[in-house]
């Protein structure tokens, strides 16, 4: 990925009012308000909240603000709403999207 992208993706995740960011260590993500960046991917987070699933279950423990190495880094994303439908919803979205699919010949 180069710098120019790289920039780009964190000044948007930057303006939001919180970020998941997987890690390199199984299963383990933080989010919290990402509060600055460089050109390295280093990243600070502020009210920062490590959740981890392991087999014991899902844990969490509040950190703070906290720095994350760019290089520990596997994705950043933001957090989203769970769309719930309603069975009649489900079914126009779900002819809507087969609607647009093209056909093979």
């Amino acid at each position: 990925m180069s710098q120019h992208t790289i920039k780009s993706t964190l000044s948007k995740a930057i303006l939001k009012d919180e970020v998941r960011i997987k890690l390199k260590i199984w299963n383990t993500y933080i989010t919290g308000k990402l509060v600055r960046f460089d050109n390295y991917m280093n990243l600070i987070v502020k009210n920062a909240k490590e959740i981890y699933f392991g087999r014991g279950g899902k844990r969490s423990k509040d950190l703070g603000t906290i720095m994350i190495r760019g290089a520990s880094i596997i994705f950043i994303g933001q957090e989203r709403e769970k769309l719930v439908f309603s069975e009649m919803e489900e079914e126009e979205h779900l002819k809507k999207i087969s609607e647009e699919e093209p056909e093979e010949d």
